[in-house]
């Protein structure tokens, strides 16, 4: 477990391409802070060296904050439970918005980041009256049978405590695990809050790749390839790089003008 100090705080060091400053004030045009949330195996700068100074460039107010860190694994973060880490985005969202005089800030994330730990946060810690909107880029929002990879831990005695142990928030991910039996015993979505969800069929970590969408009002459940059927991106790349993706972010942070992407953004 990471120290209580530590919960909620961005990542050590100083980032350099504009984003995680805390005297940002959002604009008239981009009036809510946007807060990225890692995955699993990751941590708040590596995850968004892309998708961070892309929003930045188009005048978004962005933060990035390291969750459920393990005692002496520097760097690769998102492995503590999920509970943990939802708890961290708690704390951390209320420092940007008390930081920036936003009422509201939107969530973005990746894989664990854009589905387990943001939904636990609106679902059960009372997050939804400070959210506007969830991205998820390739989010594991009802678990993962990781390519099947689930039946040979249940063949195994004993094989998904070891994983637990090992690394509790991966663990809680997977299909069939407590903590997605209690997320799922919830509605999809909240009241109040819009969301979007950001699949490619290419998926080799969330599958099946289906299960990443989201049932309920005010959702969005889009495939990569219906946007664009030359784009080939797999599960990290989407969260990573791809700009069609990253389309689709600001689609939802800015709906009155959005316009759907297309195999053009690639290069955009």
């Amino acid at each position: 477990m990471a120290p209580a100090a530590a919960a909620g705080t961005a990542a050590t060091g100083t980032v350099s391409r504009g984003w995680n400053n805390f005297s940002c004030k959002p604009s008239p045009a981009h009036p809510r802070p946007v807060v990225l949330i890692h995955g699993s195996f990751a941590n708040s700068v590596d995850d968004f060296l892309f998708l961070a100074p892309y929003l930045v460039n188009r005048g978004y107010c962005v933060f990035s904050l390291d969750h459920g860190q393990l005692p002496g694994v520097p760097f690769f973060h998102g492995l503590g439970p999920v509970e943990q880490s939802s708890a961290q985005l708690s704390t951390y969202v209320d420092r940007v918005r008390e930081a920036t005089g936003a009422p509201k800030v939107d969530l973005v994330g990746h894989s664990q980041g854009g589905g387990v730990v943001p939904r636990y946060y609106l679902n059960f810690l009372d997050g939804a009256g400070k959210v506007n909107s969830l991205t998820g880029l390739v989010p594991s929002n009802h678990g993962t049978t990781v390519l099947g990879m689930t039946k040979l831990t249940d063949a195994i005695p004993g094989a998904r405590q070891a994983v637990h142990g090992l690394t509790p928030g991966v663990a809680d991910q997977l299909v069939g695990s407590e903590f997605i039996k209690k997320l799922n015993s919830r509605p999809d979505t909240v009241p109040g809050v819009s969301y979007t969800v950001v699949a490619t069929k290419y998926d080799e970590i969330v599958t099946p790749y289906q299960t990443q969408y989201l049932s309920g009002p005010n959702v969005r459940n889009i495939l990569l390839q219906d946007r664009c059927p030359l784009d080939l991106s797999d599960h990290f790349a989407t969260g990573l790089i791809d700009r069609v993706a990253f389309k689709e972010v600001v689609n939802t942070l800015d709906p009155a003008h959005a316009t759907p992407a297309t195999c053009a953004d690639m290069v955009s």
